[in-house]
């Protein structure tokens, strides 16, 4: 969620800064370094053929670039943006989107998300989407890119109603390879729900240390510095429509890349050294996803280009 270049706002030294939001109290982690409590909360609605945004509030730096309708007025496309220009420390950043009958949106980003160094902290990302009967959304965002020493916490929640439907993916870029960093200190913690009439239909959680065996391992990163999951919920996936998206997505070249089902999930896993390669997978996985379960042809954003 990267537009921009970070704001430097400093904290007097020594002095903690405390708030209170929503009934809970938020405190600097760590007096003297700049961070960012943010939130952002939308809301759409569905009549006649067309989605719009009915509601949005936001605190702090996250916000949304106008609402784009490239195909038409029944989906809505929404361009997520984090103009700090990175997440640092004590940074907690909360993304809530509820979709209401028959709605359709397309989410993405601009830019990668840099998660900075955190020797003295953590920095945390919360996505919930809840989505209404017969409604659709797609998260498809730009690539993680995780620094030397980030300490990183990613939260994913998706609520689907009966008829709806959620496809997202995060991609996870471990150091800066092109540079020659490699993300030898720190730590990820990841959780991920996925619910249809409160009754789960995926749960995964991760934790993983840098420079831990877990990077090397086989049956964990095998030495690749770039990890995705791409999840489709909502239907059960046919043998002709998994075998479909298998065939479009032929050409991993020396990375390992595998899909599967399970009732009313498809998953995608990637495994590689190229955030691009990654995408450009997922992106032929969706391609053959979209017009076979949401009836509408798959066009790259144009933003992507940009």
């Amino acid at each position: 969620m990267i537009v921009g270049k970070r704001a430097r706002v400093p904290y007097s030294a020594g002095i903690t800064d405390r708030a209170t939001r929503n009934g809970a109290t938020l405190t600097t982690a760590h007096p003297g370094m700049p961070h960012w409590h943010a939130d952002l909360n939308l809301s759409f609605a569905h009549a006649a053929g067309r989605t719009w945004l009915a509601a949005k509030a936001h605190q702090g730096p996250l916000q949304i670039q106008k609402t784009l309708y490239p195909e038409g007025p029944g989906i809505c496309h929404v361009a997520v943006l984090h103009p700090p220009g990175g997440i640092a420390a004590g940074d907690r950043l909360t993304v809530a989107v509820r979709l209401g009958s028959d709605s359709r949106v397309c989410l993405t980003t601009p830019g990668a998300s840099k998660w900075y160094r955190c020797p003295r902290g953590e920095a945390e990302q919360r996505l919930h989407f809840s989505v209404a009967a017969g409604a659709a959304v797609e998260w498809l965002p730009r690539e993680n890119i995780l620094f030397d020493a980030s300490q990183v916490r990613m939260h994913l929640d998706v609520e689907l109603a009966a008829g709806a439907q959620f496809l997202g993916w995060e991609i996870l870029c471990f150091g800066r390879r092109a540079s020659g960093e490699r993300w030898d200190r720190g730590g990820l913690h990841l959780s991920s729900s996925v619910s249809r009439l409160q009754r789960p239909l995926w749960r995964e959680r991760a934790s993983v240390t840098a420079g831990g065996d877990f990077a090397t391992s086989p049956i964990g990163l095998a030495g690749y510095s770039v990890s995705g999951t791409l999840v489709y919920a909502g239907s059960d996936i046919d043998a002709r429509l998994l075998a479909g998206c298998r065939e479009a997505a032929q050409g991993a070249g020396d990375a390992r890349a595998a899909i599967t089902t399970l009732p009313g999930v498809l998953l995608a896993r990637y495994l590689g050294h190229s955030s691009q390669d990654a995408l450009g997978w997922f992106t032929s996985i969706w391609k053959v996803l979209r017009p076979a379960l949401m009836g509408v042809t798959a066009n790259t954003p144009r933003l992507w280009a940009c």
